[in-house]
């Protein structure tokens, strides 16, 4: 049944599969909370175990995954995410669950590496541009998993077994999806992936600015949208989960066909638009009328931070001030952390202010994106 896959649709199960075992566990963040007896700020510091893998793996696990194989990686890296998230919802302390996490980080680090990898290597194979569309999949299954937490929150399925009926069924399709996979031939044989923690120059810095408002936002609305509706609207299981799968649903869509627009009319200004797009998500959101309206806030939220990473991306990639790949390692370690780490972070600017701050908190961010989204035009 899946012998005749091309290379890309097997990449894409890729992305779908591995999001699906990352992002099963924030529609249930509510229950979780409760159930831990903590507040916003004490949770998020738990959450904090999955960047601490995740940088490590970023810097360090590149040799390793060369040792082992893409394909390898794959078959073992989404169920063993799947895994430790699963065994995280188990515990009933805080420091247990941010130790359980830091695995699952660990294995999110090298999967980032072999998926994005891929992606490129077999762009340059194709000869046109799948990396959008690859990342829209990635929302995609994070869709299917807010949707699938919040059914099984309004069934009633503690958090735990819902997890592990994940883990089960994301390991009997990896296997039987990805068991043909065969990566794509290097861009370059001789080139050599950057080892350890990349130092960013001044124009990836700049590049980081502009990103950073769409990955603190893009993991704020996965971390803490279902909060954010069960703590400004008493809403029902159902609803708060819906939340977090409006907001990858969104950014899916938007994904999926930008690499059209960014063709048609230039990185920069696409890049304006989703900044805009961001900025009135953030506002809806900040300032709540009703649970639909913050539920339109989470979904424009979701088209702004859809491609800005992509964007910045590549035009780090497009640099010749320094080797390609240190330039790429140097922006995805600070920009995914960024993603991962930020949101965790702001739980406690949302037990002081107020969880709608947490988005509030990207504003500023936004404005100044926007006064640099010139560095995303091609290299000089």
């Amino acid at each position: 049944m899946f012998k005749n896959l091309a290379p890309q649709q097997r990449l894409y199960a890729a992305f779908a599969l591995y999001s699906i075992a990352m992002g099963s566990i924030y529609p249930r963040l509510p229950e979780i909370k409760k159930a831990m007896g903590v507040e916003e700020g004490i949770l998020g510091l738990a959450l904090i175990g999955a960047p601490i893998g995740t940088l490590f793996a970023l810097s360090f696990a590149s040799p390793f995954i060369e040792k082992i194989g893409f394909r390898r990686m794959l078959l073992t890296g989404i169920p063993a995410a799947a895994l430790f998230y699963a065994m995280a919802v188990f515990t009933t302390t805080p420091f247990m669950f941010f130790l359980l996490l830091i695995p699952a980080g660990l294995a999110i680090g090298c999967l980032e590496i072999v998926i994005n990898v891929e992606a490129d290597r077999v762009e340059a194979v194709q000869k046109r541009r799948i990396m959008n569309r690859a990342h829209s999949f990635w929302s995609f299954g994070f869709f299917i998993a807010g949707i699938t937490g919040a059914t099984f929150a309004h069934l009633g399925v503690a958090p735990r077994w819902h997890l592990i009926i994940v883990l089960a069924c994301v390991s009997i399709i990896v296997f039987y999806m990805l068991r043909d996979f065969t990566p794509a031939p290097s861009r370059e044989e001789t080139e050599q992936p950057a080892k350890g923690f990349a130092i960013p120059s001044k124009p990836i810095l700049i590049l980081v600015i502009i990103t950073l408002p769409a990955m603190l936002m893009e993991g704020a609305g996965i971390d803490w949208s279902a909060i954010y509706m069960d703590s400004t609207f008493s809403s029902s299981a159902f609803i708060a989960g819906i939340a977090v799968a409006v907001v990858t649903l969104s950014q899916g869509i938007t994904r999926y066909f930008a690499d059209s627009f960014v063709e048609k009319y230039s990185p920069i200004t696409v890049g304006r638009v989703l900044l805009l797009c961001m900025a009135a998500g953030i506002l809806l959101v900040l300032f709540p009328v009703s649970a639909l309206v913050s539920l339109i806030g989470f979904g424009i939220l979701g088209i702004g931070t859809s491609v800005l990473f992509p964007l910045a991306m590549s035009a780090a990639a497009q640099r010749t001030d320094r080797p390609a790949t240190v330039n790429v390692a140097a922006l995805a370690q600070i920009s995914f952390v960024a993603f991962l780490a930020g949101p965790p972070i702001l739980g406690f600017v949302a037990e002081r202010w107020g969880i709608q701050w947490v988005y509030g908190f990207g504003l500023p961010l936004v404005i100044l994106s926007f006064v640099k989204v010139r560095a995303l035009e091609a290299n000089r």
